[in-house]
């Protein structure tokens, strides 16, 4: 596992830094990406059991994941996004593919260029499902500044660290991002 999850923190490396560099942002501004022992990564393992009535069921309730993004393995369906104005759509499992969800932490760095990713699981099917998610962040005491702002735009979000979101997160699940809204 423990090559795999150095896989994984490579790919992360490199869907970090090409989100960086979309946001033309300098050398000095990415100078925390790929340092070692820098970023903070979790590995979580997800098993939503058998269901025998699969439409009475939810496996996971609506939200947002704090981290910069999640990267998710699926092989069956049940992982729902949130448009609004078109409601939640089911993201169909890809044979070799990687599904990646925009965090709170990326939407926030991104002036919500990169939104955060309303979502959840549903049980579609009668069988057991399991789902393994990446997450990646900054470390707890990074500090959180909407970048690569272009002449005259406007930050959405005041400067957060990492540790102070995940606070205010966990005290308030559903208006952390706009309790740090200017």
């Amino acid at each position: 596992m423990v090559d795999g999850q150095k896989k994984m923190e490579e790919l992360a490396i490199t869907i970090m830094h090409n989100i960086l560099e979309y946001l033309a942002l300098s050398e000095e501004e990415m100078k925390w990406l790929g340092s070692p022992g820098v970023a903070s990564t979790a590995l979580q393992l997800n098993s939503y059991p058998l269901c025998p009535d699969p439409n009475r069921a939810i496996g996971l309730a609506p939200h947002t994941d704090t981290s910069l993004f999640t990267i998710l393995h699926q092989r069956i369906s049940g992982l729902q996004i949130f448009k609004e104005g078109v409601g939640w759509g089911l993201v169909q499992p890809v044979t070799g593919a990687l599904v990646v969800n925009v965090g709170d932490l990326l939407h926030i760095l991104s002036n919500a260029r990169f939104p955060s990713v309303v979502h959840r699981v549903v049980m579609k099917e009668a069988k057991q499902r399991f789902s393994v998610a990446f997450f990646y962040s900054p470390p707890a005491d990074f500090n959180l500044d909407p970048l690569g702002l272009s002449f005259g735009q406007i930050p959405l979000y005041r400067s957060v660290t990492v540790a102070e979101y995940v606070g205010r997160k966990a005290k308030d699940l559903e208006n952390a991002l706009a309790s740090i809204r200017i």
